[in-house]
């Protein structure tokens, strides 16, 4: 884990090793002090969790492959990821040469990676019409939790990984993928199937129709490419986490029962209680949705590490999507800034768009006499 990652970039690996790059930032924000005696409460003596948070973090979600069962890495392993961490910042932010030739068919590189297409495709943007880095906001930093320079989120399986799905989490999840064809052939390719994914708006994913950002409101809640900030409110009653994007808002009741299986919700029904100072969500009632199951279980842990920073632990249980539960944790930083409205209905004008455009190509296939 030394200079040799940057000779591991060869061309097999390329796309790998840039992912693997990203897992650690410019600098490492250590959390896991002890309680405080300084840590704000309410009136009740509850911890008061109330305040505005940032949960970037460059820490991935998965660890890389290639580090196997490895939950930490050394401080000086970690300098040197940091360092490459840098290198690789510096060369995104580089400005454009105005005097460059045309792209390739099919667009440059993501983030600056004109001599390295794949890598570029790796960090998750497109080519045309992708973003650079000047969009992305993972914040500089990787986390450390007692001591420890974690690799991933995930904590359960050791691996650090998701764990296997299902068949019927397989086959759902390989339906999504097919309804969600990544190379725009400028064609209306869906015709002939039953149901094409175009024929309705109601077909179309959650965020794109400004519904609800899965990963980012949850549950659980994961850190993502930007819009990290939450904003928690919190009474003897009540704990509401609002996500920035796409400014869904989790109303948890307190000391509360669920209502019947058959009542569901996009983000299932939330419930809280307190196991001494850790505040214990347990979410149920999900609404069947692409690879999520009415089965799927959310259980969530609310700490303090410290009088300002949060500790945000989760499981996942969904017998019907993977094959065991998985559990992770991560920290939310406290921040002095606001969140601001995320105003996605008032501009989504790519809606409609979208809609008209598959109307226009389903026109063009007919009048050639393709079905």
């Amino acid at each position: 884990m030394s200079s040799s990652w940057n000779e591991r970039r060869s061309a097999p690996r390329r796309t790998r090793a840039a992912a693997v790059a990203l897992v650690f930032g410019f600098a490492v924000c250590v959390v896991g002090a002890a309680a405080s005696q300084d840590e704000p409460r309410t009136a009740s003596g509850r911890p008061d969790f109330t305040g505005t948070y940032d949960t970037a973090t460059v820490t991935p979600l998965q660890r890389p492959v290639e580090l196997g069962d490895r939950l930490s890495l050394t401080k000086e392993q970690a300098a040197e990821i940091a360092r490459e961490r840098a290198e690789f910042a510096a060369n995104a932010q580089r400005w454009s040469n105005p005097e460059r030739e045309a792209p390739a068919v099919g667009g440059a590189s993501a983030f600056g990676f004109e001599d390295d297409p794949e890598a570029g495709e790796a960090l998750g943007a497109g080519r045309v019409g992708g973003y650079n880095w000047f969009w992305v906001d993972q914040g500089d930093s990787a986390f450390e939790i007692d001591g420890e320079f974690r690799t991933s989120i995930i904590t359960d399986p050791k691996n650090g990984r998701m764990p296997s799905m299902t068949e019927d989490g397989r086959e759902k999840t390989a339906a999504r993928i097919a309804a969600f064809r990544h190379a725009n052939t400028g064609t209306a390719w869906w015709l002939g199937q039953e149901v094409g994914p175009y024929d309705d708006i109601e077909l179309r994913p959650l965020a794109e129709r400004c519904i609800l950002s899965r990963s980012r409101s949850g549950p659980p809640m994961m850190p993502s490419l930007y819009n990290n900030t939450k904003r928690v409110v919190q009474t003897d009653d009540y704990f509401m986490v609002l996500a920035e994007q796409i400014h869904d808002a989790r109303i948890v009741r307190l000391n509360s029962e669920h209502p019947p299986a058959d009542v569901t919700f996009l983000m299932g029904d939330s419930v809280g209680y307190w196991e001494g100072d850790t505040l214990v969500v347990e979410t149920r009632n999900f609404r069947e949705h692409r690879d999520i199951s009415a089965q799927r279980k959310v259980t969530e842990r609310f700490s303090r590490l410290g009088p300002d920073t949060l500790l945000y632990g989760f499981t996942v249980e969904d017998p019907a999507t993977w094959t065991e539960p998985w559990s992770g944790e991560y920290p939310w930083r406290p921040m002095n800034g606001k969140l601001y409205e995320y105003a996605c209905h008032e501009g989504n004008y790519a809606m409609g768009g979208i809609m008209r455009g598959a109307r226009i190509l389903e026109q063009e296939a007919l009048a050639a006499g393709n079905r």
